[in-house]
């Protein structure tokens, strides 16, 4: 047999198995949170305005095959283009939720690393938009195929490029918050 008609058979015969063991890039992953719905308003507590503390947030089990997950929050409707709240990474596949106000910290979770923000500090920090509309926060969760090895304090371009095809699942959820 010509290794083409092999690697077909193959394919075919993993996708009629029924087996969740290859995820395809982008494959669905749900991300909510108990402080709000997905396009709902951020309350206060989350923001600048108030205790500036990260919000609890919950996702679907990953693909098994996941290694770690990553999640990053931006505003893509900030005035000098996208903003970076949080960028977070190297979370245990087992993690499937974080309490509200992770601490703005290297390392947490045991292990996790936490990137700088584009307020030039390491952790979360919450919607802070100039007076106006209400701006959109998403909270992007990825289930990846590697540990990222990037050290804390790495930005999100760091860990979008490192997560460049690694990517098994992704989710995302879009709070709001105006002034």
């Amino acid at each position: 047999m010509n290794k083409t008609l092999v690697f077909i058979i193959t394919l075919c015969l993993l996708l009629l198995s029924g087996e969740n063991t290859i995820a395809k890039e982008g494959a669905a992953m749900q991300i909510k949170s108990t402080a709000f719905e997905d396009n709902g308003m951020i309350p206060k507590k989350y923001t600048c305005d108030g205790a500036d503390i990260s919000p609890p947030l919950s996702w679907a089990k990953p693909p098994s095959i996941t290694k770690s997950i990553a999640l990053i929050c931006d505003d893509p409707d900030a005035p000098m283009g996208t903003w970076v709240h949080w960028v977070l990474y190297r979370l245990s596949p087992e993690t499937t939720s974080l309490l509200e106000n992770i601490p703005t910290q290297k390392e947490v979770l045991k292990g996790s690393k936490q990137g700088i923000n584009d307020f030039r500090k390491i952790g979360y920090g919450g919607p802070c938009p100039p007076k106006g509309p209400a701006h959109r926060y998403f909270f992007k969760v990825y289930a990846l195929d590697i540990e990222l090895n990037l050290p804390a304090g790495a930005t999100k371009q760091d860990v979008e490029r490192a997560m460049k095809g690694h990517i098994l699942a992704e989710g995302q959820l879009v709070g709001k918050y105006g002034r």
